[in-house]
């Protein structure tokens, strides 16, 4: 694969060449607003909601990117077209964006007044093989110690680019299970998401999913709302606790790269008979026609 090129302020760069400064919000402060697209043969897929939510973001934590949301969905083909002859046919890509406000002086907390947004577009390829299994056995999710931070505190809808909560959570669970799946529960004991997706149960041909009152309002999960609609299938938003995840027919996780990952144990416990669910399969397979690729078969490809 030749060397992909990284969008960085204003220039194309090989990645391997992208730098940005110490002084930046991203390392000094945490502060990087971020998302991720995929496409599904070689086309992004729901491009424009990703960076509409990028914007949602921005104006939550209150700086900008220095570009409208026209350019940057501009820049972002341009970015994957340049990119797009080094993907074989058979890999899709994962499109990132991160945004930053740009250099902030460290001991005061306070941004130069020359300081202009850090924008960075980056597409890698798309390595699905760490999935590949879940979609025939279901993965293990379990419960870590650590709980997602209150809204009060950050809103989950603020897509950012801190992982530190969730790489605790995940290092957590897998102390149980090294391939365990966290789910991640509120200060209350109510579930959330895991470190990068959503989290789905299904009882009596019902769907249910925690509100975004903890949880990022993924687009995956927004594709959940829109298949359940034309496969005729209710869905609630509401508070769930342990207990649904237990006594529950079916689950499974939903993020961008893997599309529905099928959950078959939750801490140690069976869900439904063990195995992945009708309606599980009957949402990858409208997924799949959705998108003209089948999604199992692409992630277990060799």
């Amino acid at each position: 694969m030749t060397q992909n090129l990284v969008y960085l302020n204003g220039e194309y760069v090989p990645a391997n060449e992208a730098r940005i400064s110490i002084f930046d919000g991203a390392i000094s402060l945490g502060m990087t607003v971020t998302e991720s697209t995929r496409t599904f043969g070689h086309k992004p897929y729901r491009l424009r909601d990703h960076i509409n939510r990028l914007f949602q973001s921005l104006k939550a934590a209150r700086f900008e990117a220095g570009v409208t949301a026209d350019k940057l969905e501009r820049l972002t083909l341009e970015v994957w077209e340049k990119n797009q002859p080094g993907y074989d046919t058979g890999t899709d890509a994962w499109i990132i964006h991160n945004i930053t406000p740009g250099q902030w002086v460290p001991s005061s907390g306070q941004r130069p007044a020359e300081s202009q947004p850090t924008v960075m577009i980056v597409t890698l390829p798309l390595d699905l093989s760490y999935w590949a299994d879940f979609y025939q056995t279901g993965c293990h999710a379990v419960t870590p110690f650590t709980r997602i931070q209150p809204a009060q505190s950050l809103d989950a809808r603020i897509k950012n680019r801190s992982r530190f909560t969730y790489t605790l959570a995940e290092s957590e669970v897998k102390l149980f299970d090294p391939m365990a799946q966290s789910l991640l529960l509120d200060t209350d004991g109510f579930l959330s998401e895991n470190k990068g997706g959503n989290f789905f149960l299904v009882s009596n041909n019902r769907i249910r999913t925690p509100s975004t009152i903890n949880c990022l309002d993924g687009i995956s999960r927004q594709t959940i709302f829109q298949l359940a609609e034309q496969l005729n299938l209710p869905v609630e938003e509401c508070q769930l606790l342990p207990y649904d995840v237990t006594t529950a027919d079916e689950a499974f996780f939903t993020s961008t790269p893997y599309c529905i990952m099928p959950a078959t144990k939750f801490n140690g416990t069976v869900i439904g008979n063990g195995e992945v669910g009708p309606v599980t399969k009957n949402l990858l397979a409208a997924w799949s026609e959705l998108v003209g690729i089948d999604i199992i078969k692409q992630a277990q490809a060799p």
